[in-house]
């Protein structure tokens, strides 16, 4: 453990100092798998194959890692190939500097075929775990001395049909017109003969037809409205001097519509119609405003800077129907006063306010309220119950146009909290009573009875709970009066009364609820 600390602090700061020291362009340019095949089989000695680590290392230095940069593994040649760590390995270049340094070989046959099957089925097939990424770059780099390196071209051939693009560094008398035929084209940048100790004067050179495969060129459009639209990109020149320069328009006639992203060289977009816009070095969007609705443009991207060449990108888009708000009118939380008027779609950037007028039908007195523009519901309120309400929402526009729809809506009928009180005779000194009552916003109820028993007037009262509908009342005097009322937060509300009627007398008096 302690090693391996020591070993970290001493590669730390050759790491910083590297990255400080590489071109600013390298650290955010690219995003793709790359894969080195190092030969480390028994014709190659432990000073060679410590040789081809340290300008591997130097090698990927320069290179952000990460999910959405670059990945990088590793697969030795041998007898029996091995994978020493795959895509998902390293994310950071600490991690994977000193995994360099701490490889061994392998040694054994020069087993290539059989590394080229575990790089196509495992590694640079896209998907599987430690797998390569569906839709970005991948890169075989073959490092080896080219002694018996066994029948490569047709797995080479197939790695390249399948979109990889194989590179070869030879550091012995290789078999010329073998590897010239496994890399891919143009084989004057993918195809490098150098002497073991002089491997780092290719570095450059090797990392930027990498680089050139592998760099991260791509442009697409978000959040298309019927006037604008955003345009997003990879920030290419984060640490370089320059500019990005933005040029768009409408399509010419006779291309096709659509939204999506493209690289490229981009189609010209001279001519009055198209504007141009410039973005600093370190942005990666832009709103581009002010179009046309139902229309197709053509966008073009190109950074920049006196110290590297990009190309330029483009992308096609179409920009939605023109839809003026109000297209849309909705009525919720509907009550006997109030209801809830939403209306859409927002807006802000060509409506300055809403106005919302509403009457009852059919000649109520117009009112009207009125909202600003980010505003898309409001509770129309002091309204009559069970009536038929014209609901009009008016957008005003910023170029002075109106647009306007209506609805109707009914409010509801306002629910009695008390009614239809009636007595049910039991028998001769008993009662059923039963009455409707909607328990919103009640306490409850007051009960009371009285009557009058032999000169003498009797009274009682009890309270029951807001969701009691029925009580039964015994021992009532003849002719007993008896009243409900609703009982709400700060008074008790108007009740209903009803005269109990028996066939015979009563001497006593009371109550069961």
């Amino acid at each position: 453990m302690l090693t391996t600390w020591m070993l970290m602090l001493c590669l730390l700061p050759r790491i910083l100092n590297a990255q400080a020291s590489a071109p600013e362009g390298v650290l955010n340019c690219c995003e793709g798998d790359v894969l080195f095949l190092l030969d480390s089989s028994g014709s190659i000695s432990s000073y060679e194959h410590s040789r081809m680590l340290d300008f591997l290392s130097e090698l990927v230095l320069p290179f952000s890692l990460g999910e959405d940069q670059v990945r990088i593994g590793l697969l030795q040649v041998g007898s029996q190939p091995r994978l020493e760590f795959g895509f998902d390995t390293y994310s950071a270049q600490s991690g994977l500097q000193g995994a360099l340094r701490s490889i061994k070989p392998l040694r054994g046959d020069t087993n290539t075929v059989e590394a080229l099957k575990i790089a196509k089925d495992r590694v640079l097939k896209p998907g599987p775990v430690d797998g390569a990424r569906v839709g970005l770059p991948r890169v075989l780099v073959w490092l080896t001395d080219g002694v018996k390196p066994g029948d490569v071209i047709g797995p080479m051939a197939e790695l390249k049909e399948e979109g990889v693009a194989v590179l070869v560094v030879s550091t012995d008398h290789g078999n010329y017109q073998v590897l010239r035929q496994v890399v891919s084209p143009p084989a004057e940048n993918h195809l490098y003969f150098v002497d073991i100790d002089d491997m780092s004067i290719i570095a450059e050179d090797l990392r930027d037809a990498i680089i050139e495969i592998i760099r991260a060129e791509r442009i697409n459009v978000q959040d298309v409205s019927s006037n604008a639209a955003t345009l997003q990109w990879r920030p290419v020149l984060s640490g370089l001097p320059g500019y990005y320069e933005i040029r768009f328009g409408p399509r010419p006639s006779g291309g096709t519509g659509g939204a999506g992203g493209g690289t490229g060289t981009s189609p010209s977009t001279g001519g009055s119609q198209y504007q141009r816009l410039v973005q600093s070095a370190d942005s990666n969007s832009v709103r581009l405003t002010g179009l046309k609705p139902d229309t197709t443009y053509t966008a073009t991207l190109t950074p920049e800077s006196n110290e590297q060449s990009f190309n330029t990108l483009s992308v096609t888009f179409t920009t939605n129907p023109e839809v003026q708000s109000p297209a849309a009118v909705t009525v919720s939380e509907s009550g006997p006063t109030s209801i809830r008027v939403s209306w859409g779609p927002l807006q802000p950037d060509v409506v300055t306010s809403y106005s919302i007028e509403y009457s009852t039908l059919p000649t109520g007195k117009l009112q009207a309220i009125t909202v600003d523009k980010w505003q898309n519901s409001t509770l129309l309120k002091n309204l009559q119950p069970d009536s038929t309400y014209l609901v009009t929402v008016n957008a005003r526009h910023s170029s002075g146009k109106e647009r306007a729809m209506s609805v109707k809506v009914c409010t509801k009928e306002v629910t009695p909290a008390l009614s239809d009180l009636q007595l049910t005779t039991v028998d001769s000194h008993s009662v059923q009573v039963d009455w409707r009552g909607s328990a919103d916003g009640l306490k409850g109820y007051w009960l009371t009875w009285e009557g009058r028993q032999v000169s003498t007037d009797q009274r009682a009262s009890v309270y029951l709970p807001p969701n009691s509908l029925s009580t039964r009342l015994s021992n009532l005097p003849p002719s007993a009066r008896v009243c409900v009322s609703p009982i709400y937060r700060t008074a008790r509300g108007e009740g209903l009364c009803c005269t109990a009627r028996f066939t015979s007398e009563a001497s006593a008096y009371g109550y069961q609820s």
